[in-house]
């Protein structure tokens, strides 16, 4: 890695393994749901600034859907000057509800425990032992990633130069070579009211909106060799009055994560709604292939992350301790042993990128 004559000015020996321990049990303890993370942002500020840190904060705007008009900011921390050869990177946000900090000998849990504020605990403590060496690098937390990714859209226009960029997630301390991307999907059928007890006066948005969906679920969706199939949730359905009035609106809110182009399983769902009801796609994020590190052990992705938003950050790779399969459950938590191996991982992984022999 490169290295200045003068070595970055930490103030404080690299965070210890209980250090870490601590700091992510203060940062699951600071609620941070979408759209809430300015307490956490500004606790992040503090205590990167207290550790010789050069902290820059990013503007990030409330959506329609925030019931907060408070704070909300990215947070970049770097040594001044200095154009960091690899970023570390992952979310201040976490998903409701919020649960507290507890630990036991081997674990920490509460909401944020894997998803994503170990991470950050690892990640700061990797990039404090890097620069202790004479390393270029940065950490870059972001906003609003359980959501729509607001935070690493505005990321994206404020880049510092770096080549490599390490997006942290739980991947069970494995890199990642692919993250399937999502597809959402608004499907809205309308009717017409009438009296139950005479359905031929009325036209039912419900039983068209069923009829929708029924044919959705038997869309033979894309399947990628060595990435396996794309998958379809229904996460939503609302519509009707009352059980004795003939429905005249009726929608559900569709979940499709992708393994390849969206332009086939659009065109199919639109085919399949077609003289039934409206589709809207309200977002996407793309499918994604990383590099692999020789030597490490590798996983697919099932979910998405803030990587593709992340583009003028470097060339990603997806990697953090933790499971996806205890994240957004009552059950979240890290193993301690994990959160050690990942600091340890994270410094192999920076400094293999940046030395050219990844």
């Amino acid at each position: 890695m490169s290295t200045d004559a003068i070595r970055p000015a930490l103030t404080h020996a690299p965070i210890s393994i209980p250090d870490a321990i601590a700091l992510t049990r203060r940062l699951i303890d600071i609620e941070s749901i979408t759209y809430n993370e300015g307490a956490v942002g500004h606790f992040l500020v503090e205590f990167l600034t207290s550790r010789g840190f050069h902290v820059d904060t990013m503007p990030v705007e409330h959506d329609s859907e925030s019931r907060t008009s408070g704070d909300r900011f990215n947070v970049y921390a770097g040594m001044a000057g200095q154009t960091p050869d690899v970023v570390f990177s992952t979310h201040m946000d976490t998903v409701p509800p919020f649960i507290p900090s507890t630990e036991d000998d081997d674990f920490i849990h509460g909401r944020g425990a894997c998803d994503a504020k170990g991470i950050i605990a690892a990640q700061i403590a990797a990039a404090e032992r890097l620069l202790s060496r004479g390393a270029h690098v940065g950490l870059l937390f972001v906003v609003g990633e359980e959501r729509d990714s607001a935070g690493a859209k505005v990321a994206n226009q404020h880049p510092r130069g770096s080549r490599f960029l390490i997006n942290g997630e739980p991947t069970d301390n494995r890199i990642a070579t692919a993250s399937k991307g999502a597809l959402r999907v608004h499907v809205r059928a309308s009717g017409k009211m009438a009296h139950s007890a005479y359905p031929e006066l009325g036209e039912s948005a419900v039983h068209k909106l069923v009829e929708a969906l029924d044919r959705i679920l038997a869309l033979p969706l894309p399947v990628t060799p060595e990435i396996g199939p794309s998958t379809l949730n229904i996460g939503t359905i609302e519509g009707g009055r009352a059980t004795n009035v003939i429905a005249d609106h009726a929608e559900a809110h569709i979940l499709i994560r992708l393994v390849g182009s969206s332009e086939e399983t659009r065109k199919a769902i639109e085919d399949a709604c077609a003289g039934l009801a409206e589709v809207r796609f309200t977002l996407e994020i793309p499918f994604k292939r990383f590099r692999q590190l020789e030597g490490l052990p590798t996983m697919v992705a099932a979910f998405t992350t803030d990587i593709p938003w992340l583009s003028a950050w470097g060339e990603p790779l997806l990697l953090g301790p933790g499971s996806i399969h205890v994240a957004h459950t009552p059950y979240e938590k890290l193993s301690k042993r994990e959160l050690h191996e990942a600091i340890d991982l994270y410094v192999e992984t920076a400094q293999r990128l940046a030395s050219g022999h990844a």
